[in-house]
């Protein structure tokens, strides 16, 4: 695995910590097993602004009809 600076000047410490991260995670990946469905984050779930009642019509509805709330 190479892994590459584009921008920036990172000092050792946190590319240490950064391949860590890159580490940790594609340990977890590889220890998961095959088939083993992914978790998502809460923010892309669908059903998070589904869950919520439409807005009632008026004036301002346009504006909350996407953000829950």
């Amino acid at each position: 695995m190479t892994i590459k600076v584009v921008r920036g000047n990172p000092t050792p410490e946190e590319l240490a910590a950064a391949l860590a991260v890159v580490r940790a995670r594609a340990a977890a990946a590889a220890a998961a097993p095959p088939g083993a469905p992914t978790s998502r984050d809460s923010w892309s779930d669908p059903s998070r602004i589904a869950s919520h009642r439409l807005p009632l019509p008026g004036p301002a509805a346009w504006g909350r009809t996407y953000w829950p709330g």
